[in-house]
């Protein structure tokens, strides 16, 4: 009898647990044709993506093909039959999607990933670009957090392509700790005083380049309204708040966000501005934002777009004592959340 009701159990435990596949099936052809390989280092310490449970029944997360190097190499050779010459390197550190509490109906699925890319030339490492992030899923239908993890591994890919090379260059051996080996020697992060100025991109503050001619306009209260381009040819142009990463004045950074200009703190962990998600990515542009380009294109032009829709410009007396942290990806700019 107790070994008809072990295989009754076992028969329901396994009729509850169902798998969905994570298929890699979208576009990752190099338009410009100038990406001859993609190698993928996977260094994920745990290679399960995670269970989530919808509708009484707890689904596991697989890909199509357990082994993922050859999963991704392969489907960029099908994708990309003219080849050009760089190799790149995508190296898989995290990937994991998990339901903080999955006994309350309304608790969403979150997604976990942190996912590098490098250019190889010469036996030598370049970093291009990262993504780093939580992102809380706005559907837990186990198809649709499916699309989103392929959406994020799709985008890390297209991104790579046109991305430039940060920093010098890494032996393979690098590679485990690149963030330090990058940021150890970095104007930026170096201990040096900041250079005051406009940046128009991650890239340049990261470099330390203000852009020329760039100054920025205060009103009476001494508050920051714009940008201004004080080229004798263009006639003090002003430069839309959206279109810059920030401003450093007096050794202080500042971030450009929809509800103005907020100090990026720095301490040993990198820079952050305290502020809610809401106010840095208003809800209408979504989860997309965070798979932005390294320069700040992609980001700027979806924050811009969003600045006149967001929760409005933040006041001198806003309560921020129990706002969180943001910190800002160190080699990308990035936000990342929790």
């Amino acid at each position: 009898m107790k070994k008809v009701f072990f295989f009754l159990m076992l028969a329901v435990s396994l009729s509850a647990q169902k798998t969905e596949v994570v298929e890699l099936k979208q576009s990752i052809k190099d338009r410009k044709g100038t990406t001859k390989s993609i190698t993928v280092i996977d260094n994920r310490p745990d290679k399960e993506i995670g269970n989530i449970p919808f509708h009484k029944e707890t689904f596991t997360l697989k890909f199509a093909n357990v082994d993922l190097k050859n999963y991704i190499e392969n489907w960029f050779l099908k994708d990309n039959k003219v080849k050009g010459n760089n190799d790149i390197v995508l190296m898989l550190e995290d990937l994991k999607v998990y339901n903080e509490d999955p006994e309350e109906k309304t608790s969403m699925t979150k997604i976990k990933f942190k996912f590098s890319s490098f250019i190889k030339r010469n036996n030598k490492y370049y970093f291009l670009n990262r993504i780093q992030n939580v992102i809380t899923s706005d559907s837990n239908f186990p198809k649709y957090i499916a699309s989103q993890i392929s959406n994020v591994v799709t985008g890390m890919i297209r991104e790579s392509y046109v991305s430039l090379p940060l920093g010098g260059a890494m032996s393979e051996g690098d590679l485990t700790n690149y963030e330090n080996f990058i940021t150890k020697n970095s104007l930026l992060f170096g201990g040096t005083e900041l250079k005051d100025g406009v940046y128009k991109d991650f890239r340049s503050f990261y470099e330390q380049k203000p852009e020329p001619n760039y100054v920025i306009d205060k009103n009476k209260k001494g508050r920051v309204t714009n940008i201004k381009d004080t080229n004798a040819n263009i006639n003090n142009e002003v430069i839309g708040n959206e279109e810059v990463f920030g401003y450093i004045e007096n050794g202080k950074a500042y971030r450009s966000t929809p509800v103005g200009y907020l100090e990026m703190i720095k301490d040993d962990k990198g820079f952050y501005v305290i502020a809610t998600k809401t106010e840095l990515i208003p809800a209408n542009t979504g989860n997309g934002v965070l798979i932005g380009a390294m320069a700040g294109g992609i980001v700027g032009a979806m924050i811009g777009a969003a600045i006149d829709s967001g929760p409005g410009r933040r006041g001198k007396n806003v309560d921020t004592s129990e706002m969180p942290n943001v910190y800002l990806d160190s080699l990308t700019g990035s936000y990342i959340f929790n």
